[in-house]
């Protein structure tokens, strides 16, 4: 018998890739009413066995449209003209309902953007991961318990035995997406796709999420497809990238090349858009050196729930002993993790809540011992930007009457805040027409910009901005964060910025200030807090920062 000749690895021919997803001319048109005809127009790529597959874009590209085709999770209002997804070897485009169904969960699973909306807050965590068992026949109730008890143990999930009883809203933003992760994986897919899993979540808690989708991916050998607009993400968790800009693939290729030397001009404006950290400090503002427009002394807030009687009283002491200073025209940043009291910092400077003890000095006096009546002259002077612009707008009034209603309900005259609407909203960027437009007409970024509108319609001296670029796009990001430095510069506004974004912290913040569990851990320039942090848990924020070393690079990538 002849013998069989052997090839060695030297010379053996590479093999290619397995295809676990391919999406091949995908056009999706939109209504006849929108301001584009294709939400994806002729849009192909293909997601490699066991590899993370990052689609980046802004909001718009097209993005999350793509991954819904994916499960048949289209709306009606949007129809696929033309395309093929082979999904694991079948071809999804057409598929029937029952079929998709099946495909659902067992060979494709989803993590939602917005873990609460998406859990059902009638049902208890562990409900929820069983039914998604249940839906597809698997096992029986005992065993599909045992199985949610070790999925909720495997995200990473707290004393799993007592996260089985607990409702969503019960849970913080992290622990929510891993219930999220949870569910995904429960019939262990093939397919993972994750929709901007991370967008809203502290530093810490997003490294710990993209750390655990990574071992997941790898230890089970699953194909991930990740959706996210931020390239330091793509840096710390991708194999290759797709850039969607407008409906259109732009640029592909593994996620090295797309970093270091991107070809497309939209590729690189959008790394280019990446906050990073700056290590030198900004300039003293004009004033600076006069006395603090705001002092906070010795604050304290606890909140307090359930009942002392049937033993389910709960304490959690919010702000505990906070003090700081805020020079005028200066900005101070206030950083920290979900639950660190940063908010309940924020809604206790503009007198949405009241203080237990402490004093808060606006200009010398102290408007937290103020009862309502005298306080409501001080509001014009202080002013909040909200994290959800949506949310904070009134649905139902034109943007007109959102801007005007708060200094008309103050005395000042319609004609004067009539004009001084428009006026501001040429300031924040926006043209005259959407004086008349409701808040649904508007993009993310564009009603942040109104929100910022509407703050500054009472002229106001300090601004407390409450996560207000969180879940912004990084290059819409970028241009609310130029135009409140510009806003600043040109009214002298102080600013108390609330982020949980050290990268963007370091790029608007004179003086920073740490919170840890209701306290400042550690206050001081961004240079020192960022570059010698004293406090143990600062630095343990700075090295969370997604995409650390790649954020180093991005200033030097920008100018070339």
């Amino acid at each position: 018998m002849m013998a069989q000749p052997v090839i060695t690895p030297a010379t053996a021919p590479e093999a290619a890739p397995e295809i676990a997803l391919s999406v091949r001319g995908l056009t999706i048109a939109l209504p006849k009413s929108m301001e584009r005809r294709y939400a994806v127009e002729d849009v192909s790529f293909d997601l490699h066995r066991g590899q993370i597959l990052c689609v980046v874009g802004e909001s718009g590209s097209g993005k999350s449209v793509t991954a819904n085709t994916l499960l048949g999770l289209l709306p009606k209002v949007m129809k696929t003209t033309a395309g093929s997804i082979t999904l694991e070897g079948r071809e999804v485009i057409g598929m029937g309902a029952e079929e998709l169904r099946d495909l659902r969960g067992r060979i494709v699973s989803m993590i939602f953007q917005d873990p609460l909306s998406a859990l059902n807050p009638l049902m208890t965590v562990g409900a929820q991961v069983d039914e998604a068992m249940a839906s597809h026949g698997m096992g029986t109730a005992e065993t599909r318990r045992t199985r949610t008890l070790e999925l909720l143990a495997e995200v990473g999930l707290p004393d799993p035995k007592l996260m089985y009883h607990q409702y969503p809203f019960r849970l913080s933003g992290g622990q929510r997406q891993r219930v999220m992760i949870a569910m995904a994986l429960a019939l262990e897919p093939t397919i993972l796709i994750a929709d901007e899993p991370t967008t809203a979540l502290d530093v810490t808690t997003q490294a710990q999420i993209l750390k655990l989708i990574r071992d997941i991916q790898r230890r089970k050998g699953m194909s991930v497809m990740f959706i996210t607009h931020d390239f330091g993400v793509v840096a710390e968790i991708a194999d290759s990238v797709v850039v969607m800009e407008k409906g259109h693939v732009v640029e592909t290729g593994p996620a090295d090349q797309v970093l270091r030397s991107p070809r497309h001009e939209y590729t690189q404006r959008l790394i280019a858009a990446v906050p990073h950290l700056r290590s030198e400090d900004r300039p003293a503002p004009a004033g600076s050196a006069e006395a603090p427009l705001l002092e906070v002394r010795n604050l304290v807030k606890t909140y307090a729930s359930g009942s002392a009687l049937l033993r389910t009283r709960r304490v959690v002491p919010a702000v505990q002993d906070v003090s700081f200073q805020l020079a005028r025209g200066s900005t101070l940043g206030i950083v920290g993790e979900s639950g660190s009291g940063k908010s309940s910092l924020g809604r206790l400077l503009v007198r949405l809540m009241d203080v237990d003890s402490g004093q808060i000095l606006f200009d010398g006096k102290d408007i937290a011992a103020l009862p309502e009546a005298e306080f409501r002259s001080f509001r014009p002077k202080i002013q909040m930007i909200f994290q959800d612009p949506f949310a904070s707008l009134n649905p139902r009034m034109t943007i007109g009457g959102i801007l005007t209603v708060g200094p008309m309900a103050h005395g000042m005259k319609a004609a004067e805040a009539r004009a001084q609407a428009r006026d501001l909203l040429k300031l924040v960027g926006l043209d005259t027409g959407a004086f008349g437009r409701y808040p649904h007409e508007f993009s993310g970024g564009q009603r942040q910009r109104i929100g910022i509108a509407r703050a500054l319609m009472f002229r106001p001296r300090l601004l407390v901005a409450d996560e207000a670029v969180s879940a912004l796009d990084v290059s819409i990001q970028a241009q609310i964060l130029e135009l409140l430095e510009r806003i600043q510069r040109e009214t002298g506004v102080s600013m108390v910025f609330i982020t949980h974004d050290l990268r963007v912290a370091s790029q608007i913040c004179d003086e920073i200030a740490v919170m840890h569990k209701g306290r400042i851990v550690e206050h001081g320039p961004p240079s020192q807090i960022f570059q010698t942090p004293r406090s143990d848990y600062t630095r343990e924020l700075v090295a969370a920062i997604p995409g650390e070393d790649f954020q180093r690079a991005a200033p030097a990538m920008a100018l070339n």
